[in-house]
């Protein structure tokens, strides 16, 4: 006899469920902005990496890199980034926030903080320590797997090419 298996036990399952609902909870919430999900996401890493090229983008966003531009236009076109040439590479535009964005991007986050809040309210401070601590550790140990193994993708691909 097969063991039944637990999705709903499961942590893959989990993780996967929990951020689908913070994804669907936050965009009801901040449709009245007019960004949409991805367009928020460009913004939410401009904000942490000012200036980065729309190739870097794209591989923060782990997307294509004409998705990510296409992003990047319709962002612009509401005036909520600007480009700029890079000064060393006539080739390269690097992306910057405005300060309309900087603004939506407060207001953002303020909903997105809002929304965890609501969701860990029924733990205290000491069990929202404790699972931020432990989510830290899968995050580290995940990002360590995942570095470790690039290379050897990397040198299989190329084998097999």
């Amino acid at each position: 006899m097969v063991p039944k298996f637990d999705d709903d036990r499961h942590v893959g399952f989990l993780s996967a469920d929990i951020s689908r609902l913070m994804r669907t909870e936050f965009d009801r919430q901040v449709s009245v902005l007019g960004v949409t999900r991805a367009q928020w996401m460009v913004l939410a890493r401009l904000a942490r990496r000012p200036g980065c090229s729309q190739t870097e983008l794209a591989d923060m966003m782990e997307m294509e890199r004409a998705t990510a531009g296409r992003l990047v236009d319709r962002l612009e076109e509401n005036g909520l980034v600007r480009r700029e040439p890079d000064p060393t590479d006539r080739r390269v535009r690097r992306v910057f926030p405005t300060d309309l964005a900087t603004g939506q991007q407060a207001q953002m986050r303020a909903v997105a903080d809002a929304i965890v809040d609501d969701a860990l309210s029924d733990l205290n401070a000491e069990q929202r320590e404790t699972l931020m601590t432990l989510m830290e550790s899968v995050r580290a140990r995940l990002s360590s797997i995942v570095t470790a193994s690039a290379p050897a993708t990397l040198a299989a691909t190329a084998a097999a090419e």
